[in-house]
């Protein structure tokens, strides 16, 4: 397997707008991130992944894109992002930038052009289209409620937006739409970042003639329609001509979000010697606690079994291993923060976020932290639908309780466990005022807790989940079993403990979780000897095992090492 720097490293997602106000308007802002540039670097994070910060109108927080060559006002001016830029390398970190191109915003020049006629040259940017039978061209929901087609009263057509309605999707047909898209790749590796993040990359070639999708909800009148845009039957095409024309010039990471991507799909994406991504997003253990097949979708709330989880992470990570290479996330700026969803934010909030961290940073792959999982921030219930700022909260929110007269209080619920705005309450710096994140009101509500959950107070804690954060980091980082190292599941069907091991070159790792509130003996597979075994980290105070059998306190993780 190929070493690489992207491989090795770890990352860490900043979204800009909740992470650090340098100018004290509520905001989080360029300065701001560059302000707090130390404090990553001594955290140990090799890559910062920055969430859009080009220029938008915000329908859905920056992934609206109305030029892709400038900086939003809010966040501040080219010179910041530049002098933000040199920083970041000058602590030999580096910069990973969203892409987002399956869409635009609705306000730029592109769609702006394309809507004044047919004839219009940029017309063939977007994907228009007659009605049918006085509606829509065809019965695809969006992603985030009704229609993924809006009427334009203008040229009497309509436009395809798999989001919002101010997200019109590009052509991807169209060269030329192509073109401008590598060209303005260029521009920013030209200007020295070191890779893209690439959102919902795998939904850019739709089938040719946009059929009906097949009705699988009969009490909606939209249907779900991946199977006409998802993986589509141009996709490895347009990425393969991407690489040549913009990726394979220089030295970076590209990590595409693939919604409803496989195992066998990450693994040709990725595929050292044919494939056109360096990492994949997948979604499936993020869909562990719901029913996404459900009316519900996402907002579908159910119990989550560990041996599913297993099966999930472990299909992943042996249908890559020697092939492709993986992505490792719990958290991002789309998913509830995970020490609320898959630990005890409550009675166990710091053993469980620990925890946590082991059981997914040791794997095979690329580790990711979300701001503010380091010190284990947790949901937020606010009192009124009026607190939250997400779109899709509000779509959700009036299409469930305003057009069809749900229980209110059973969809505030559904928000409370899988709203995105869970992730974008402001990043906890300290307990003074909002948090320490700005001097005046946030343009979201701050997580009461921040009293108790900040980096200041946990930067004095020598046992705080910060400073675990900094020492697992450390560990992956010395060694190379915990990077490179095949992986293999012990005990599949047990519904208390994960245990895994990775082995590389006759050195054996051993990695073993309690994902229960009760202290647990757990017996460790005669295959790895864990009381000749070197102890590299854990969660709790060290103990002497007897006879392999490890006797585990609530929300334990341990990783032991044996060079067999």
């Amino acid at each position: 397997m190929e070493r690489k720097w992207w491989k090795e490293g770890v990352v860490y997602q900043v979204y800009p707008r909740s992470f650090n106000d340098s100018n004290g308007d509520g905001i989080g802002d360029l300065r701001g991130i560059t302000q707090k540039l130390d404090y990553l670097k001594d955290l140990g994070v090799d890559i910062l992944w920055l969430s859009p910060v080009y220029e938008s109108p915000n329908d859905d927080n920056g992934y609206d894109i109305s030029n892709y060559r400038a900086i939003m006002e809010e966040f501040g001016t080219m010179e910041d992002w530049e002098n933000m830029l040199e920083e970041i390398h000058k602590r030999e970190m580096r910069l990973v930038m969203d892409l987002v191109v399956n869409h635009s915003s609705d306000e730029h020049a592109w769609f702006q052009e394309s809507r004044k006629s047919k004839d219009n040259p940029y017309r063939d940017y977007y994907i228009w289209r007659d009605g049918k039978n006085g509606a829509e061209p065809n019965n695809w929901v969006s992603f985030f409620s009704g229609s993924a087609w809006d009427y334009d009263e203008a040229t009497g057509q309509y436009y395809l937006h798999l989001f919002t309605d101010k997200q019109p999707d590009l052509n991807w047909e169209n060269e030329q739409v192509r073109q401008e898209v590598y060209d303005m790749m260029n521009f920013w590796m030209d200007k020295g970042i070191d890779g893209f993040r690439m959102d919902v990359i795998n939904l850019i070639s739709k089938t040719p003639g946009l059929p009906n999708a097949e009705v699988t909800n009969k009490d909606n009148k939209y249907q779900w329609g991946g199977e006409h845009f998802v993986n589509g039957p141009r996709f490895m095409e347009f990425m393969n001509e991407m690489n040549e024309q913009a990726l394979k010039h220089y030295d970076v990471m590209t990590v595409g979000e693939t919604p409803m991507v496989k195992p066998e799909d990450g693994a040709a994406f990725t595929d050292e010697e044919s494939g056109v991504l360096s990492m994949v997003f997948q979604f499936d253990h993020m869909e562990i606690d719901g029913d996404p097949g459900s009316q519900e979708g996402k907002w579908s709330v159910k119990p989550w079994k560990l041996s599913k989880m297993k099966e999930i992470m472990t299909d992943w990570q042996t249908s890559l291993n020697g092939k492709g290479w993986n992505s490792l996330y719990l958290e991002n700026h789309d998913q509830p923060r995970s020490v609320s969803r898959f630990g005890d934010a409550e009675e166990y909030h710091k053993e469980s976020a620990k925890m946590l961290a082991t059981f997914y940073q040791l794997m095979q792959g690329t580790p990711y932290i979300y701001q503010g999982q380091e010190i284990g921030m947790t949901n937020v219930q606010f009192d009124s639908i009026e607190d939250y700022r997400d779109v899709e909260i509000h779509n959700w929110y009036n299409e469930q309780v305003t057009e069809r007269g749900k229980d209110k209080q059973e969809i505030m619920h559904s928000i409370f466990v899988k709203g995105r705005d869970n992730a974008r309450t402001p990043m906890q710096w300290s307990d003074e005022n909002y948090a320490g994140f700005s001097d005046a009101e946030p343009w979201i509500k701050v997580n009461p807790n921040y009293t108790s959950i900040n980096v200041k107070q946990q930067q004095e804690d020598e046992e705080s989940i910060l400073n675990y954060y900094k020492e697992l980091i450390k560990v992956r980082k010395n060694h190379d079993v915990l990077i490179y190292g095949s992986y293999q599941l012990l005990d599949p069907e047990d519904e208390q403990v994960y245990a895994y091991t990775r082995e590389l070159d006759g050195d054996k790792a051993l990695i073993v979780a309690n994902f229960t509130n009760e202290a647990i003996d757990y017996s460790v597979s005669e295959s790895f000897p864990v009381e000749q075994a070197e102890r590299l980290i854990g969660n709790y105070p060290s103990e002497q095992e007897e006879g392999g059998t490890l006797q585990l306190k609530p929300y334990e993780a341990r990783v032991y090492r044996v060079q067999t």
